[in-house]
């Protein structure tokens, strides 16, 4: 399920009374308001502040709920404190067992709502703001292709080429260092095949990467590239991107830009494959 269809189901929760705890919890550690662990204690506040409002209404049923959604939504941040990245949003309610949870690479305004329904206006803004987009890493050895929404990595694909070998294979994991974790998957370019050393592109030396590759491995890349195009064109619309960011070196990025039907929303000439996805995303999204 994306994101768009998770918040077209929290928009048709709603209770007849107040039960919905919902919490944006800006956890940055590059900002201020969040720095040094202040974030804990503006989480004990917000919370505190809804206990004894709760308390001063005396709502015994009503105070109930909130204490039992509080030990939980507590327990989720404490248990996850080493992973936090920049916020968190969470949505919890008594009814039906709502308890849905997002940690965020993008920081949030710090809120904390008790209501009839779950608070959705500033995620909605941060949906519009990073709606689902394929980010597309062309080089010579594969693609990388990252399915985002709302600064985070839902998946993460590697299409490896072999050009020797006339094969792609799909890998499919978190790439790390340069390394692919799982494998699954191969399928043929076709083409014709080409022997000896595969050459770097963008090395130092005499010529331009298009001097450098001979003239079959260069058709053969690209209709890998060809057909990959195709392949990106279909994830589209199966993951329903709304963008599509290409991030490479200058001549593989604009040549896979080629093969695509519609125009990148962006084309980024740097070499960014063995990049973490934290900086690949803040290249793409955030300057």
């Amino acid at each position: 399920m994306t994101l768009y269809d998770e918040i077209q189901e929290l928009k048709q929760f709603e209770c007849e009374d107040r039960c919905v705890l919902s919490v944006y919890l800006n956890t940055n550690p590059a900002d201020r308001e969040a720095q040094n662990g202040a974030w804990k204690i503006q989480l004990k506040n917000g919370l505190k502040r809804i206990d004894e409002y709760l308390t001063a209404s005396k709502d015994e049923k009503e105070l109930k709920a909130y204490k039992e959604l509080r030990k939980k939504v507590e327990k989720e941040i404490t248990d996850n404190q080493g992973d936090l990245q920049k916020g968190v949003v969470i949505f919890a309610s008594t009814q039906d067992d709502l308890f849905w949870v997002k940690h965020l690479q993008i920081s949030v305004k710090t809120d904390f709502q008790w209501e009839s329904k779950p608070a959705l206006d500033q995620l909605r803004y941060i949906y519009k703001a990073y709606p689902y987009a394929g980010v597309i890493l062309p080089s010579f050895k594969g693609i990388r292709v990252l399915d985002t929404s709302v600064g985070i990595v839902n998946e993460e694909v590697y299409y490896e080429f072999d050009a020797g070998l006339e094969v792609w294979t799909e890998q499919k994991g978190v790439r790390s260092s340069g390394r692919i974790q799982g494998r699954s998957g191969a399928g043929s370019t076709g083409g014709g095949a080409a022997g000896g050393n595969s050459p770097v592109i963008g090395g130092s030396g005499g010529g331009s990467p298009t001097d450098e590759l001979d003239h079959r491995l260069k058709e053969n890349l690209d209709r890998f590239y060809k057909d990959m195009g195709s392949k990106i064109e279909k994830l589209k619309k199966e993951r329903r991107w709304e963008e599509i960011h290409i991030i490479g070196e200058a001549e593989h990025a604009q040549s896979f830009a080629k093969v695509l039907h519609q125009k990148p929303n962006s084309c980024i000439h740097k070499n960014f494959i063995n990049n973490s996805a934290d900086k690949i995303l803040h290249e793409v999204f955030e300057k």
